[in-house]
């Protein structure tokens, strides 16, 4: 039996959304080893004169506990 662990990321890209959250999963990988999964819980942008510039992700990360048995 494997356990899991989940982490909350929040990102931002100003390409769009799915940048975001690949910048999030990148990231957290420097850190964090045995990534299974990514769950966006939520998008927001940022609108300056009519334009969005900036996308923001709220991500959930998925990971594997590594066990000593």
């Amino acid at each position: 039996m494997s356990v899991h662990k989940v982490i909350e990321v929040l990102a931002q890209s100003d390409k769009g959304w799915e940048d975001a959250a690949r910048k999030a999963v990148r990231e957290a990988s420097e850190t964090v080893k045995g990534i299974k999964a990514v769950y966006v819980e939520n998008m927001q942008g940022v609108v300056e004169n009519g334009e969005i510039t900036a996308y923001r992700v709220n991500v959930k990360i998925t990971f594997e506990v590594e066990t000593n048995r």
